[in-house]
């Protein structure tokens, strides 16, 4: 949304009702029940679709792209306690720990504006553009539910490079018992023709060849043919924001001091697993980078 400005088009209403809805959520208990409701009945309804994900693990990944806007969106079984999920995601303070995983995010600052938590993420089109020619984007953090079986957090901002507007990460999480909890992860923008043309321009070049996740085809000896395009460009960006999610949950196990190094290289594992879609920088380089980019 921009500023007070109503709304405009299907998608945006759609999304400015979802936001207006679960931002109702921690005042109106009834809301959090429905959207907990709402997160246990699309686990339910992915129940086989988990159990026989070719991806080698309980995660279904959707997407989503019209004329206006691109969705990622990843549902995932993880072996974490839903009580460390609550203590985590709730807390402001450990999503620039989180975002900074990714490797195109330079750096990433908190604040307050206007009495609401900020984290300014500075953003780069590959990961070996400097921090210089970053594009900053400034998220709004909102907690927006958290009961004892759920629990909702949304990462918002109005604007973005390239006209790009109304980006959206947004978490939900509930209990399943033995030590596993299901999540649900999405990303999600909206762009107007300067980001297209942009995004065209790379998928036509340093983006020719990468793919998403999502199967729509077979090739004659029976091999998957993967999304690509701009169905494939959010697929792996929201992998990847979930890969940081789980990677900062596994590094709680660890001691403070170890920590930081332990997340940074559970990131790089899981890139690595998924390197048909994922792979960008090696382990060593990705190492050095976020360890330079951490101690700035």
């Amino acid at each position: 949304m921009n500023g007070g400005a109503a709304p405009r088009g299907p998608h945006r209403l759609g999304r400015w009702l979802a936001c207006l809805v679960m931002a109702c959520a921690l005042a109106n208990p009834a809301l959090a029940q429905d959207a907990a409701a709402a997160l246990r009945d699309r686990h339910a309804s992915l129940r086989e679709a988990l159990s026989s994900s070719p991806l080698q693990r309980p995660v279904v990944i959707e997407s989503l792209q019209s004329s206006t806007d691109l969705t990622g969106r990843v549902y995932a079984v993880v072996d974490q306690p839903f009580s460390r999920l609550a203590t985590v995601l709730p807390a402001v303070n450990q999503w620039c720990d989180i975002l900074m995983l990714h490797l195109n995010n330079k750096q990433c600052r908190q604040s307050v504006v206007d009495g609401r938590p900020v984290l300014a993420v500075w953003v780069s089109r590959r990961y070996d553009i400097p921090l210089e020619s970053a594009q900053r984007i400034d998220f709004v953090y909102r907690a927006q539910a958290q009961t004892p079986n759920y629990l909702s957090v949304t990462l918002s901002a109005d604007s973005g490079p390239l006209g790009t507007h109304d980006y959206r990460i947004h978490v939900e999480a509930m209990p399943l018992g033995n030590g596993q909890s299901f999540v649900h992860m999405s990303y999600a923008y909206e762009f107007g023709m300067a980001a297209r043309m942009a995004m065209q321009a790379y998928l036509a070049t340093a983006g020719r060849n990468k793919i998403g996740f999502t199967v729509v085809g077979r090739k004659p000896d029976g091999q998957p043919v993967y999304v690509g395009s701009l169905r494939g460009l959010v697929e792996r960006n929201t992998m990847r924001y979930f890969l940081a999610l789980e990677a900062y949950l596994a590094s709680m196990t660890q001691p403070p001091a170890q920590q930081q190094e332990y997340r940074l290289r559970q990131w790089i594992a899981a890139i690595e697993r998924f390197a048909p879609q994922l792979h960008e920088a090696g382990e060593d380089e990705y190492l050095e980078m976020k360890r330079r980019e951490l101690r700035r």
